[in-house]
Formats: structure tokens, C-alpha cells, sequence
């Protein structure tokens, strides 16, 4: 047993308090149950508990074992000098106030249904599961299910924002800086994910505003930073970038990132030559990208402007030097989904947030018309009957999965504690 088990029992009462007493007989009547404490300190403050005959307004502190009072030294922290009332599992030691009075103790064992102790041992003694409640997860309703997503989902905006707002301070305040470091970063996808986002911290993004009208100019400063210039290849267009980016690294004093771009485990498609290009055309072709993803509301709008294409060399290449079958390399409906699910609607709501206009419901109207991502986590709620019918409810469990199941934070989970009152 967990000791945050008996702050969810004491939290919401969930014990029988039929002739409520303390060790020494003394009648319990809980009026207030305090507010849970997540600093230092007793675990409840501002309990008014009626003890005897007496009302006692002060914190409550709760353990397995009444000696872990001494453990914890709660003895010599006068933070616990207001403590009220002593709940504990078991009481194996009495504990005494400074001027040594007893502080009154309730113990839970033996006082807790027999539904909710059968539903914890469940959830919390059966390792082996992907996730603790996996047997028990079917009996979560649909209204609990989709109101605690949406919760989730707005959590994973906010930790998102948390990491914009940082680049937003590093940048100045430069929201187009922000926009491209982004989208940077998730155009590498997951395999150059940390390589692109070296090569968007490492180009001053005032170098990028001089560069970005002639998308040739662009591609060279992108391809040469990502050191995919450095090699020596007979064909024409490859020397074209490499002169360029020659000219551009004696212009700005800049150098390639040390941190080599992958190929390898990666569709041809997602090869990182095609995804700068792209990403360069992206920039070049829109004088006010930021402004017009910030103002777009409607997906269909989102695929027009994020649908982008590789430069014409790339039609009959996937890497240089080496021809191929001709194909115009364009960004897929799916490729523009992950952009806006990772980079464009965070990106939207920590804008939001900043000017004092947030709009939840547009935000959840987005991301609720995209189809849901596909991965492990995804894959295993989906074996569990999980309904995932949008980028929302993908979003929220693994949100959910990395949280609080895989820290099995069950008693911090509205799903846990809907199992456990079961």
C-alpha cells in the first residue's frame, strides 16, 4: 500500500464513519476535510474536525504507520505543530505534541469497503499489466472518458506553451522565429527531430529574413547548415547549393551543425534532402506565414497553406547525385497533420494565451476534425476498446500514458478514481 492511498480515502471519505473514533475512544465528526497540501508541510490544511466534545480547526497529517511521524522528523518542524488529527493505516507508536499532549489518531484499517480495497489491490498489486487498470478500464463511462480527455489535452497545450514561451524569450519576442524553429524541429520528424532543431537554434533567424524571397538561397543556407553540403558530387544543381552556401558562410560566419542528419530508417519520402527543400520552399513562398497560421480556423485552409513541394531537382531525386523515378515531392495530408498537431495549434493556443484572447473551443474544434495519430500507445489503448476517434483523443492518452500510467499516478487519474469507486 501507497500512503497517497489514504489521502484519496481521506480526501473524498471514502471509509465508514459509522461511530467515528480515535484510538482512545473519542468521537470523530469530519465538518471539513482540509485542502490538499502538494508543498511541504502537513498533507491537508484548514480542517475543522469535531473531536470529543471539542472543535479542532488545524491540519491533518496522514501515514501508514504512526512512527513514521518520527521518521519523517516532524517532530522538530514546527510546520506540524497545528496538526489536528493523525490519520494513519496503523497506529503502532503514540505521538505527542511539544508540550506533550497527544495529537488524536484514526486509523482506516478495517474502515475502508470492501469494493474499493478489492478495486486498489486491482489496480496497484498486478504489475505485469501495460497498464494498471488494463482488466478494469472498460468500466470507465463515456462521459467520464471524454470530459477528461478534453482536460488532458488542454494539459499537453500547456506544457507545449511552456516550451514556447521559452523560445519566445530567447527570440526576443519574435513569433516568426518561434514559428520557424518549430516547424524546423517537426519537419526533421522523429529521427532528425533533435539534428534540425541544432540547425534552426544555430541560424540566427535575421540571416534567415535576408535569405528566405529566393527559395535556391534558402535551400543552400538549410542544406549547408545541416552539413549535407560538405561532400564532393559531380551534378550541377549540388554545385549551385554548395557555391552558394560558400558564399553565405564567408558572408554571415556561420558553420554546419556537428550533429550529422539521419537517412537511415527512413522512408525515401522523409530522407531529410526532400523535408528541407520542402521546408524551404514553405518559408520562401509566403511573406507572412506566421500571421496567416494564426488567423486560419478551418483544416481545409490549414492543407492549402501548409502544402508544400520540394524544389524541381527533387522530382527525379531522392539524395544527390543519384537519380530516380520522377515524382513531385509534396507534403501529404498526413505530413500537414502531424505539423498541426505538434507545432501549428500549440503554437496557436500559446499565441492566444499571450495576447489574452484564448479560444478553447475553436482550438478542440481543430484538432477534433484531424484523424488520430497512430503509435504503440495509441495501438494498446485502441486492443483495450478505448474509443480514439481524433487527434484529440490521441493527443490526451498519451498525455494519459506518460503521466500518470507509466508513474502509475492512478489516484491522480479521474479514470483510476472512477475504477476505484467503482
Amino acid at each position: 500500500m501507497k500512503e497517497n492511498f489514504l489521502h484519496y480515502l481521506w480526501k473524498y471519505q471514502l471509509f465508514s464513519k459509522n461511530k467515528l473514533q480515535t484510538t482512545i475512544s473519542e468521537q470523530i465528526t469530519v465538518q471539513k476535510t482540509g485542502l490538499q497540501n502538494s508543498n511541504s508541510g502537513p498533507d491537508f490544511l484548514e480542517a475543522t474536525i469535531q473531536i470529543g466534545e471539542q472543535l479542532w480547526a488545524g491540519s491533518v497529517e496522514i501515514h501508514l504507520k504512526s512512527s513514521d511521524w518520527y521518521v519523517h522528523n516532524h517532530e522538530t518542524d514546527t510546520a506540524y505543530d497545528n496538526v489536528i488529527l493523525h490519520v494513519v493505516w496503523e497506529d503502532d507508536i503514540p505521538i505527542f505534541r511539544k508540550n506533550n499532549t497527544p495529537i488524536s489518531t484514526l486509523v482506516l484499517k478495517g474502515l475502508v469497503p470492501k469494493n474499493i480495497w478489492n478495486n486498489y489491490k486491482e489496480l496497484f498489486q498486478k504489475n505485469k499489466n501495460w497498464i494498471p487498470c488494463e482488466s478494469q478500464i472498460k468500466k470507465v463511462n463515456s462521459f467520464t472518458w471524454n470530459n477528461w480527455k478534453e482536460h488532458l489535452y488542454i494539459a499537453r497545450l500547456e506544457n507545449k506553451s511552456k516550451e514556447i514561451e521559452q523560445l519566445l524569450q530567447e527570440s526576443v519576442n519574435d513569433w516568426e522565429s518561434v514559428l520557424f524553429k518549430l516547424l524546423t524541429k517537426n519537419f526533421g520528424l522523429k529521427v532528425n527531430a533533435s539534428s534540425f532543431k541544432s540547425l534552426a537554434n544555430i541560424i540566427d533567424y535575421s540571416i534567415l529574413r535576408k535569405e528566405k524571397d529566393d527559395s535556391l538561397k534558402l535551400e543552400a543556407l538549410l542544406m549547408g547548415q545541416a552539413g549535407l553540403l560538405s561532400d564532393t558530387i559531380e551534378d550541377t544543381y549540388f554545385h549551385n547549393l554548395q557555391k552558394e552556401y560558400l558564399f553565405q558562410q564567408n558572408k554571415y560566419s556561420i558553420q554546419p551543425i556537428s550533429e550529422k542528419v539521419q537517412f537511415f530508417r527512413l522512408r525515401p519520402p522523409n530522407f531529410p534532402s526532400i523535408r528541407l527543400s520542402q521546408l524551404a520552399n514553405l518559408i520562401s513562398k509566403r511573406n507572412s506565414l506566421f500571421q496567416d497560421l494564426m488567423n486560419t480556423k478551418k483544416l481545409s485552409d490549414f492543407y492549402s497553406l501548409l502544402q508544400t513541394n520540394a524544389s524541381n531537382y527533387w522530382n527525379t531525386h531522392y539524395v544527390f547525385g543519384k537519380k530516380s523515378k520522377k515524382l513531385v515531392k509534396k507534403t501529404s495530408k498526413s505530413f500537414v497533420d502531424l505539423l498541426l498537431i505538434n507545432t501549428i495549434i500549440p503554437l496557436q493556443f500559446a499565441y492566444q494565451k499571450y495576447n489574452g484572447n484564448q479560444d478553447i473551443e475553436s482550438i478542440l474544434g481543430l484538432i477534433k476534425a484531424i484523424k488520430p495519430e497512430k503509435n504503440s500507445i495509441i495501438n494498446n489503448y485502441k486492443k483495450l476498446g478505448i474509443p480514439i476517434e481524433n487527434a484529440m483523443d490521441s493527443q490526451a492518452l498519451i498525455q494519459l500514458h506518460n503521466n500518470y500510467c507509466k508513474p502509475k499516478l492512478c489516484l491522480s487519474c479521474v479514470v483510476g478514481l472512477s475504477i476505484l469507486k467503482e
